[in-house]
C-alpha cells in the first residue's frame, strides 16, 4: 500500500524523522497493520502481531507509533486521500436526461468500489468516530467532504433558469451522500435480508438524480 507523502515524513513517536531505514521499517509496520486489520476485528488487535508479521519487535513499533490507534490513523490517512477522487465522478459531468442518469449511476457504482475496497480500515473509522475519537472523526468528514462539496455544487447549478434551490444544496448533498456511505458499510446486511445490490445500486441512483435535478414536491 502506497505512503501518501505527509504520513511518511511524519516524526516518530519521539519526535525525530526517521531515516531512509527508519522510514523503509515505519512503512512495513504501515503495511503489515493493514493486512491484519484486513483479517482481525478491532478489539483483538494486538501490536505484538503486527511487528511479528513485519519481522521486528514491540519496542521497535512504539518507536514510530505512540500506541496501535496511531498506525491506524495512517491507514485512515491513506483512505482520505483515495477518497478525495471520487469528486471526480461528479465534477463536469452533465446531470439531466439520461447522461444525467448515467453520471449518477457512475458516482454510486464508484463509491461502492471505493468503500469495499477499504472496508477494513473504514469499519475502524466508523467504530473510532462512533465512540466519540475526534482523530477518526475529522479523517471522516475530510474523506467524504470532497465528495459533498462537489455534489452541492452540482446541485446549485443543476437548474438551467437559474434559480436558487429550493432546499439548501449542501443538506441535500450531505444527505446523499451519507446514503451512500451507510449502504456502502451495510450492504452485506441488507444483503442478508434478500435486497440485492443492483437494486440498491438503482435506488440510490435515482435518488441522487432526483436531487440533483431538484424535482417540486407538493407545498413547495
Amino acid at each position: 500500500m502506497a505512503m501518501p507523502d505527509d504520513a511518511s515524513v511524519a516524526p516518530a513517536s519521539d519526535g525525530r524523522i526517521p531515516g531512509p531505514r527508519g522510514l523503509a521499517t515505519r512503512n512495513r509496520l504501515v503495511e503489515c497493520t493493514a493486512a491484519i486489520v484486513a483479517t482481525t476485528p478491532y478489539s483483538d488487535l494486538r501490536v505484538t502481531d503486527i511487528a511479528r508479521a513485519a519481522g521486528t519487535s514491540p519496542a521497535t513499533f512504539y518507536q514510530y507509533f505512540v500506541d496501535l490507534d496511531a498506525a491506524l490513523l495512517v491507514l485512515a490517512a491513506q483512505t482520505t486521500e483515495t477518497g478525495a477522487q471520487l469528486a471526480d465522478f461528479i465534477a463536469e459531468r452533465r446531470w439531466r436526461g439520461k447522461a444525467g442518469y448515467a453520471a449518477a449511476r457512475d458516482l454510486v457504482d464508484g463509491f461502492l468500489d471505493f468503500w469495499q475496497a477499504h472496508l477494513p480500515v473504514l469499519r475502524v473509522v466508523d467504530l473510532l468516530t462512533e465512540e466519540g475519537d475526534v482523530r477518526f472523526r475529522a479523517a471522516r468528514v475530510k474523506m467524504l467532504n470532497g465528495i459533498t462539496t462537489a455534489l452541492a455544487e452540482a446541485i446549485a447549478s443543476a437548474k438551467p433558469d437559474g434559480s436558487a434551490p429550493a432546499i439548501d444544496p449542501m443538506a441535500t448533498a450531505s444527505a446523499l451522500v451519507s446514503m451512500l456511505a451507510h449502504v456502502a458499510a451495510h450492504r452485506e446486511g441488507m444483503e442478508h435480508w434478500r435486497i440485492q445490490v443492483p437494486q440498491l445500486q438503482e435506488a440510490m441512483a435515482r435518488l441522487i438524480y432526483w436531487g440533483i435535478n431538484n424535482p417540486r414536491v407538493p407545498g413547495t
